[in-house]
């Protein structure tokens, strides 16, 4: 059985090694004829017609008029065959034409979380007068969308979803550009690398409870001022609500205005995302619980930092903030990490 399983594998990867050698050629050739850019205008040199599945039915069904008019020597049955014959002519120029001249222009690779889809704004611009009809982009195998671009100096602005699996950053794949108008009787395509780079932040994973007051940093720490720790801290204005237990009554009998006593509690007020309070756990569930707490912590309007290994980020908040710390997750190395 073992003997069977092991010349099954080799028998497999004999056959995949000559699609893997011809996919590699492929993408060579590719790179030389339509090289990554973040704008691509269509021409001749990246553009591709072949005839599609309704075109090679479409010459059937011209060939059988053919033997039917030969047949019956019918000249009606002829002069069909004939305009046939000549509109499978011209139909590749006219399928050819919809997609040449159409420009590409990247705007933004957004950034996203590992597992879900990244999207591409991409802008299309139209050639002159001409316009570009039912062309479809799509990153196989996904469906794209299909558009017109028709009018507009602006062009037409698309989205374009690509699942991602890992964190960091991903380079997308070449979007293919095809469209078969006017009849469909043909494919113009085109395989296009607009050099879309996606920032994959990981995956969030709830770890509990944001860990408010908890630290297992050696920085400076900043205690907490409430109403019932242990230290005295000092005196504040007497605010209405203050419990009298602590009204500093010896300064107010001594004529100075009325004062709270102020207590500290000996723990961190600030909130410190640290990579030491997840230990025991793998790289990659520390940074998804990290990139869970970054996300409640500026839900919840409190004010957060991060402590990685070689690297602290001060606490602070808004959407800066957080996109900076998220960008340090998904970046972050795995070789040579404490576990």
């Amino acid at each position: 059985m073992l003997g069977k399983l092991s010349a099954n594998r080799e028998t497999s990867n004999s056959g995949d090694q000559p699609r893997r050698l011809f996919h590699k050629h492929w993408q060579r050739w590719l790179g030389r004829r339509a090289p990554a850019a973040n704008s691509v205008t269509l021409n001749h040199r990246k553009l591709f017609v072949i005839p599609s599945l309704a075109g090679m039915g479409f010459v059937l069904v011209i060939a059988l008029l053919w033997l039917l008019g030969t047949n019956y020597e019918n000249n009606l049955v002829f002069a069909l065959t004939f305009l046939l014959v000549g509109l499978f002519v011209v139909l590749p120029v006219h399928t050819f034409a919809n997609l040449s001249g159409l420009k590409l222009q990247l705007v933004e690779a957004e950034p996203t979380f590992a597992g879900d889809y990244g999207q591409a704004r991409i802008r299309l611009h139209k050639s002159g007068k001409r316009f570009h009809e039912r062309v479809r982009l799509a990153w196989p195998p996904e469906e794209g969308q299909l558009v017109d671009v028709t009018e507009g100096r602006d062009g037409r602005e698309i989205r374009l979803d690509l699942p991602l699996v890992q964190r960091g950053r991903v380079r997308a794949p070449r979007i293919l550009v095809e469209s078969r108008f006017p009849l469909g009787l043909f494919r113009c395509w085109s395989w296009v690398d607009l050099d879309v780079e996606f920032l994959v932040y990981p995956q969030p994973k709830s770890a509990g409870p944001l860990p408010l007051g908890a630290s297992t940093g050696d920085g400076e720490r900043e205690l907490a001022h409430t109403q019932s720790g242990d230290d005295f801290a000092g005196l504040k204005h007497y605010q209405p609500g203050d419990s009298l237990r602590h009204v500093a009554w010896k300064q107010y009998a001594g004529g100075r205005d009325l004062y709270s006593k102020e207590y500290a509690s000996g723990s961190d007020a600030r909130l410190w995302l640290d990579w030491d309070l997840l230990a025991g756990r793998d790289v990659e569930t520390r940074l998804s619980n990290l990139c869970a707490w970054i996300l409640d912590a500026e839900r919840a309007q409190v004010p957060y930092g991060l402590r990685l290994p070689g690297q602290t980020v001060a606490p602070a908040l808004g959407s800066a903030h957080k996109t900076y710390l998220l960008g340090l997750l998904a970046l972050f190395p795995v070789q040579g990490v404490r576990a």
